[in-house]
């Protein structure tokens, strides 16, 4: 039966004294509450509310890094930190006002998970906060709830993976139970649980190197210097894994557009579409512009992207993203690609791209948050918004063009049934058909890297806890001349 093993050194739980009632708590903790609350409550997305807070708090490096802890770990683990919170509390979790349980996740994910934190700050750090918000008549909850978890977390039992995959993945490894039942049924116990554990793991720092402004070996020797750690990606020709640890937004050869943040996998769907120098190329859903600006990288100044987006300020992203690089061969276009397309500068494209918003439970490691925001009706509702943008992109495609749908998802009811709808309603429609399309011999060295993948599957797809990417699907379809 597995169980919770409680690390040794830690310390005893004190009482709270009077100390502790009256003195402010760290502003770390403080903050990671907040930007936790903020999330829970109106939806905001963690990693532009935690940017956002981080930016006007003026902590030091370490305490930032500390709150950048506090507030993803806690939301990994949300699902489990409320499986033994539920041990320990002596009232109904539904019952516990959002705030109190907000700071009791952020108490027991330090007494569980944290590194480094003795059982004694975490407990009177959060009574500390309790007083700070406001809430000083939950102090003696959160006090008593976290003194008990830190005595008895050795002995709080998990469902087994054996016996009950679903409850295991669910209370020990944090995934809302659809999620886990959706990757069970999918993957089998022992993968999914591979899946969700990896999920919860923290994701490299990848970089793409801009090809018009640095050359990737030059680079790599220059950021070793900064990333000791750094080394290429093994697949994606341009990208280099720099570590676990660093900041490369502000790196000076980030700033001097030499290279963009951007996992490998995200990359890996631009090497699918197979960009070339000179090409018009359509971007349907481009913000924040990471494969945008790959893509014009890659056409050079002969080409054109015509960047489509129907949010005005992430479509601004592009544009931003562009002026960094130094690219000026990308157009923006303010639309919804839903709707039927006025014509497009540079139509009919040679090549389209498009990224589709799904439901993104491929990026777990780097959204932790998804999972809870997600709902189980959501990846039908999006399969129709998908289906949609395919239809759209078709009708500006030249034939003999070449189209990529991608997600950064893992549901088939997003990925390959999209795709296969697609096909039977151009056949039922006596329309021109998609074809076959030629197979880049990296995808087979792909799939041959990774267990459980089918050799000569005819789409491109990267798991988390299979090749150390985030969990990408693609397809390359060819429009009949």
């Amino acid at each position: 039966m597995s169980r919770v093993v409680r690390r040794r050194g830690r310390g005893r739980p004190r009482g709270p004294t009077g100390l502790a009632r009256r003195a402010s708590p760290t502003q770390a903790r403080l903050l990671a509450v907040r930007v936790l609350e903020r999330v829970e409550r109106s939806g905001a997305f963690a990693d532009l509310a935690l940017h956002a807070a981080l930016h006007r708090s003026g902590l030091r490096a370490p305490d930032r890094g500390f709150v950048t802890d506090l507030v993803y770990g806690t939301l990994r683990w949300r699902g489990r930190l409320d499986y033994l919170l539920g041990f320990v509390l002596d009232r109904d979790w539904g019952s516990l006002e959002p705030r109190v349980a907000t700071l009791l996740r952020v108490g027991a994910y330090q007494i569980a998970l944290a590194e480094r934190v003795p059982v004694s700050a975490a407990v009177d750090q959060s009574v500390r906060c309790a007083h700070a918000l406001g809430i000083e008549r939950a102090a003696g909850l959160v006090n008593a709830a976290l003194r008990r978890l830190a005595r008895e977390i050795g002995s709080i039992p998990f469902p087994p993976l054996s016996t009950d995959p679903v409850g295991h993945l669910t209370h020990a490894l944090s995934l809302p139970a659809w999620i886990a039942e959706r990757w069970v049924r999918q993957l089998g116990a022992e993968e999914a649980a591979a899946l969700a554990a990896a999920s919860n793991r923290a994701a490299p720092l990848t970089v793409r190197v801009n090809p018009q402004r640095a050359e990737p070996q030059r680079l790599l020797e220059e950021l070793h210097s900064r990333f000791p750690e750094a080394r290429p990606c093994p697949y994606a020709p341009l990208g280099l894994r720099l570590g676990p640890h660093g900041r490369p937004g502000e790196d000076p050869a980030f700033l001097d557009g030499r290279f963009t943040v951007q996992d490998e996998a995200s990359q890996l769907v631009v090497e699918l579409l197979e960009p070339r120098p000179g090409e018009h190329i359509l971007d349907l859903c481009a913000a924040p512009g990471t494969k945008t600006t790959a893509l014009a990288e890659r056409v050079g100044p002969g080409g054109c992207v015509v960047a489509v987006d129907r949010n005005r300020r992430r479509l601004a992203l592009v544009g931003r993203a562009c002026q960094r690089l130094g690219l000026e061969n990308v157009r923006l276009q303010l639309l919804d690609a839903t709707r039927p397309l006025p014509a497009l500068p540079g139509a009919p494209f040679d090549r389209i791209l498009v990224d589709a918003p799904c439901s993104g439970l491929g990026t777990l490691r780097r959204n932790p948050d998804a999972r809870w925001r997600i709902r189980p009706e959501d990846p039908a509702r999006l399969a129709e918004i998908q289906r949609a943008l395919l239809r759209r992109a078709l009708d500006c495609l030249r034939p003999g063009g070449t189209l990529v749908y991608s997600t950064c998802t893992l549901l088939s009811e997003e990925n390959e049934a999209v795709v296969g709808a697609l096909r039977t309603a151009l056949q039922a429609e006596g329309s021109r058909p998609l074809l076959p399309a030629p197979r880049p011999p990296w995808l087979d060295r792909l799939q041959e890297g990774a267990e459980g993948t089918t050799r000569g599957e005819d789409f491109l797809r990267t798991w988390p806890h299979r090749h150390d990417m985030d969990g990408f699907f693609a397809a390359r379809l060819v429009l009949s001349p």
